[in-house]
């Protein structure tokens, strides 16, 4: 049976992949935009889509840097994976504030809870 650790990382992992999907779509036009960025825009203009592809790739280096604390992957010493992990949640802990705090109520709604939910399998990455 795999640690708690092991499975907060797959569950972090496979909500980052579908928030990278929901980027994915906003890049292509899709009309979802109240749930991104501030919600200002139905579809999101160029400079937001270009965010969105960074975003990305930021949910790739936290997926891998998460297994990596969990144990799955092997490529950062202690040393760094456990500040980094601890980072990690702090950052999703911060975004769960800037959500809420979001003029747009479909992003407070949707992602509010998403952005909590990841700061939580995060903290129970960072204690594994």
């Amino acid at each position: 049976m795999p640690s708690a650790s092991v499975l907060a990382a797959f569950g972090l992992t496979a909500l980052l992949a579908g928030v990278a999907v929901f980027q994915l779509a906003l890049i292509a036009g899709r009309p979802w935009g109240r749930l991104a960025w501030g919600g200002a825009h139905v579809v999101l203009p160029t400079n937001l889509r270009i965010s969105s592809a960074v975003s990305i790739g930021i949910y790739a280096l936290i997926a891998a840097a998460m297994l990596d604390r969990a144990g799955v992957l092997l490529w950062l010493p202690t040393a760094v994976s456990q500040p980094l992990a601890w980072t990690i949640a702090g950052y999703f802990g911060l975004g769960i504030g800037l959500n809420l705090a979001s003029r747009s109520r479909p992003e407070r709604l949707v992602m509010s809870p998403i952005v909590a939910l990841l700061c939580l399998l995060s903290v129970a990455v960072a204690l594994g």
